[in-house]
């Protein structure tokens, strides 16, 4: 909808990044987030860049950062990019300020943050939306975007005023009809956040290490075990079925390394936003991906241990001294826990 105003409730790194390409190629656009972002921008403007050249600049001044809810109340389409935690808080706001016809998009990890949305806003068109590629936050407020894919959403014919403003912007949005199993495979991926953010590592580096890919393993095995157990089938997001990723990530380095290229092959500079979490001591949203599984597997009658304990690690970190862990350390750790079977080759 050229004209149309964006909002962007939630502006951090994901949020700036997809807002400030739609605002660099033309479109209107609007950011609500935290005060420590709203100066650095103030002073800097955006830069957008990614893993194959693209260099967008939007100048100091052009930028409407705005630290109030109250910036909702003229948009025609609200980008949700809270961390899901947060998604009550959000849609509290989107209550009150959010106009009722504007379409909301909730483009946040985990799983069933559009009904908690749906349930707060009534009557209101709300779409889940998913966002496969890694925004690295550097100085000057510039954010790249480190690794490929394109943005996944609910098939809705409410988008297709919006289409040519996100292909201007080099974000197709990629439509699916049933969007469930797209975030229950994003979540598979996404285990991998707490492993990296224990490492401190970036991703490239920490899944060059076999042991950080075996603890990657057990968490998926787990997740697979709770989501069969209930009928969950997740999207195959990488050219891999997800059944074949623990075996495939336990693989020693020289094999892995030579048979996983689309994986390598990411920027050096991409890194788990957990880590930028608990470096700045804030709260993360482990809850939310590896709690995911805890409370699927429960529901199902069975455990997920090494996901429960990569829950705890990270909740003493956010409340203890930052301790980055060896790959041998959390692998020993996770699998003292662990009540699946490990064979020789793990």
């Amino acid at each position: 909808m050229d004209g149309g105003l964006i909002a962007v409730l939630g502006a951090g790194s994901i949020g700036l990044y997809i807002g400030g390409r739609l605002a660099a190629t033309g479109s209107r656009v609007r950011f609500i987030g935290r005060e420590r972002l709203a100066a650095e921008i103030a002073a800097n403007g955006l830069r957008l860049t990614d893993q194959v050249g693209s260099d967008l600049r939007l100048a100091p001044g052009s930028v409407d950062f705005r630290t109030d809810p109250m910036g909702l109340t003229k948009a025609d389409l609200i980008l949700l990019t809270v961390k899901a935690g947060d998604t009550e808080a959000a849609g509290a706001e989107l209550a009150r300020y959010a106009p009722r016809d504007a379409l909301i998009i909730s483009f946040q990890n985990g799983i069933g943050n559009e009904d908690v949305l749906r349930r707060l806003l009534p009557g209101r068109t709300i779409l889940p939306g998913m966002v496969p590629f890694n925004v690295v936050r550097q100085p000057n407020s510039t954010f790249k975007q480190a690794t490929g894919g394109a943005l996944d959403i609910e098939r809705s014919a409410a988008l297709e005023p919006w289409l040519d403003a996100f292909r201007r912007a080099r974000l197709p949005l990629t439509q699916h009809g049933s969007f469930r199993s797209i975030q229950w495979g994003k979540l598979l991926m996404n285990l991998n956040n707490a492993i990296s953010g224990l490492s401190g590592l970036p991703l490239r580096e920490e899944l060059s290490q076999r042991d950080y890919r075996r603890c990657l393993a057990l968490a998926q095995q787990e997740a697979l075990a709770a989501m069969h157990a209930a009928d969950i089938q997740p999207a195959r997001m990488t050219p891999l079925p997800p059944e074949w990723l623990p075996h495939f990530l336990r693989l020693p380095d020289w094999i892995f390394l030579r048979l996983a290229g689309r994986i390598m092959s990411i920027d050096p500079a991409a890194r788990s936003s957990m880590i930028d979490a608990l470096d700045t001591g804030r709260k993360t949203d482990v809850d939310w991906l590896n709690g995911e599984i805890v409370r699927l597997a429960e529901g199902q009658g069975l455990t997920a241990p090494a996901n429960r304990r990569l829950v705890d690690l990270i909740h003493r970190t956010e409340a203890a001294s930052r301790r980055r862990w060896s790959g041998p350390e959390l692998w020993a750790e996770l699998k003292a826990v662990s009540n699946l079977r490990t064979g020789k080759h793990q």
